[in-house]
């Protein structure tokens, strides 16, 4: 693909080109500054894109055009077609032009004359008219000497100068969390390379955008929003770069101005708990349900399942900032998240947890929109394996799961309703940095919701440990011999402490009549009894509540830890009822979630 786009070659005019769109019903505004042509062409692309602006001060002529073309084709094609747009520009002007005169002399309509508009494209001086665009990008000679003449202007081009495609920011911004671009494509060009700098200005009284005066508030990728920048608009500015070479800026202004934080929330009390990062032996582990957004952002969400939260503050672009400071502020060494959407993972999570020295490692859950994932900091570890299975879609295939399927699949009803889950267990393999001869495998998974599912939670989590002890060490055995594996499995279980699997992590057993495999009497499990040999403890205990919502409140959620190979050093104290039920129930306008984030930390047992 090519992407084709040139400002005004007069300083006068080059200032700012704006695009507006609409997201959700609000305007944003996408501003770029250019004093050449720029060429933008990916290898093996058919498609050319062309956007240029073209300014004409005396015609009052001032319009971004945007076109889509083969590779193959001729110039002549996209000049012929630029100079039909200019002379549509031309003549609008020139009927405004002649109303004007007739009105102010009152007679008929006075005839004028548009110019001649000459449209070229040269190279060495040639005019490449007969040249295909794929003719000219390959000629070295003739992609570096390239000019666009329109009527009297006349713009260098740039090839595969860095750019930036597209920038926007979130639609809502609080006072005292992050800020950051909710979305940007470049070409060309990576975040890490790219500048940005952060603006705040305030809409004048006569509620013009472009009349905002901005002042300099903040560089890099992230701006803490201040209590000073409330009912301010942000502007971001963005210059992309490669290798030296520097792109076009870009600015963007916010939809919305910066609102008053919702006042100390009850994640920032636990961060007194985790103000520091730790180091040497001791490494912290969060695992936490965000609560998707393709859960939370419906009518049903709103109206029925947690009808006392402000739908503003189930608005993911504001639970977004609560959730990545809590996050942030934990200082974590790994962090096991469930119920991540996809877009938040690369737009949000990614991005802006790379900043802070984390990589992560996303799943999806089958055909779902959402997944897990995991984040460590890549000071402390080295990622050196990852493992997934979906565990309806594995219990077929694998031969480790063989005998528990032969088991079920004659309730062909059982069968498939455990089939047809996306269920999903995602495992990491970090080798520590600090600590020589360690290795942690880290286990994170999201477990089937249903009120009459006890039995296959059970099974699942049955499935997960089998593939864990048979499959994952067995080969991380083979790739690290003589270094020390010790399992954190966390996670939603969706499961409370007297149910099997919290039997099964603490006791190593449990047996064929137990009764979660009795929940659904017609798809009763039979004959399965379920082992694991690893000394499995919960680090965080068992507390009350995990999920606090009006219509239901237990704990739900855990980090099993191996106790013969690590110690719990601290568990972070979890939020009091008095502060759940502050706004009913969570989520609310200070919890981003139905859950609560479950911290502790971890040294390794000598």
């Amino acid at each position: 693909m090519l992407r084709l786009c040139f400002g005004c070659g007069n300083k006068l005019h080059v200032s700012k080109i704006f695009w507006r769109s609409f997201t959700r019903g609000k305007l944003w505004k996408f501003g770029r500054k250019m004093d050449r042509v720029y060429f933008r062409h990916a290898d093996n692309d058919g498609s050319v894109d062309i956007s240029f602006r073209y300014t004409n001060a005396e015609h009052n002529i001032d319009r971004v055009f945007n076109f889509r073309r083969n590779v193959n084709e001729l110039v002549q094609g996209f000049t012929d077609r630029t100079r039909t747009n200019i002379e549509k520009e031309f003549n609008k002007h020139n009927k405004k032009k002649q109303k004007k005169k007739s009105s102010e002399t009152a007679q008929e309509a006075v005839q004028v004359t548009p110019p001649e508009i000459i449209v070229q494209l040269t190279g060495h001086g040639e005019d490449l008219s007969g040249k295909t665009f794929q003719e000219i990008l390959v000629t070295e000679t003739l992609r570096n000497s390239l000019e666009l003449s329109i009527h009297d202007q006349k713009l260098p081009v740039a090839v595969n100068y860095p750019f930036v495609d597209l920038i926007t920011l979130p639609a809502s911004i609080l006072a005292g969390f992050f800020v950051y671009p909710s979305k940007i494509e470049l070409s060309f060009a990576s975040e890490n390379d790219c500048t940005f700098t952060w603006y705040r200005g305030m809409l004048p009284k006569n509620k013009i955008l472009n009349n905002i005066e901005f002042q300099e508030v903040g560089k890099g990728f992230a701006y803490f929003a201040k209590l000073e920048d409330v009912d301010h608009y942000l502007k971001v500015v963005c210059i992309p770069r490669r290798d030296g070479i520097e792109g076009p800026s870009v600015e963007c202004l916010s939809k919305c101005t910066v609102q008053a934080s919702p006042g100390e929330c009850p994640f920032e009390l636990r961060h007194k708990f985790t103000s520091q990062r730790l180091s040497g032996e001791q490494f912290r582990v969060a695992s936490y349900n965000l609560l998707a957004d393709c859960y939370a952002d419906s009518d049903f969400s709103r109206q029925e399942l947690f009808p006392y939260c402000p739908p503003y503050a189930l608005h993911i672009d504001y639970r977004k900032q609560l959730f990545i400071k809590e996050l942030l502020g934990y200082n974590c060494d790994i962090i096991c998240l469930q119920e991540v959407d996809a877009r938040i993972y690369d737009m949000d999570l990614d991005r802006s947890l790379r900043v802070w020295d984390f990589d992560g490692h996303f799943t999806r859950k089958g055909d779902t929109v959402e997944g897990l994932a995991i984040f460590y900091n890549r000071k402390r570890f080295r990622m050196l394996k990852k493992f997934a299975i979906t565990y309806g879609e594995q219990l077929k295939k694998m031969d480790i799961f063989a005998e528990i399927y032969e088991k079920i699949r004659g309730n062909e009803e059982l069968a498939t309703r455990v089939v047809e889950r996306s269920t999903t267990l995602q495992v990491v393999v970090l080798e520590s940095l600090d600590n020589p001869g360690e290795a942690i495998i880290v286990a994170n998974t999201h477990l089937y919701f249903h009120p009459n599912a006890d039995h296959m939670r059970l099974l699942q989590f049955g499935l997960a440990m089998i593939f864990i002890e048979k499959h994952v060490l067995p080969e991380v055995e083979r790739d690290l011999p003589g270094v020390r594996k010790s399992l954190i499995f966390a996670g939603d279980f969706n499961s409370v402490p007297e149910c099997g699997i919290y039997k099964l992590m603490t006791e190593n057993f449990v047996p064929s009549d137990f009764i979660d495999f009795q929940s659904k009497p017609d798809q009763e499990i039979k004959d399965v009894e379920l082992r694991q040999s690893l000394p499995m403890s919960s680090a965080c205990g068992c507390p009350e509540f995990t999920n606090f919502t009006v219509g239901f409140k237990a704990c739900l959620d855990y980090i099993f830890y191996q106790t013969n190979n690590l110690n719990v050093v601290q568990v972070i104290p979890f939020p009091s009822t008095q502060e759940l039920e502050a706004h009913i129930a969570i989520p609310s306008v200070v919890f981003p979630s139905d859950h609560i984030a479950l911290v502790a930390d971890l040294s390794w047992r000598k």
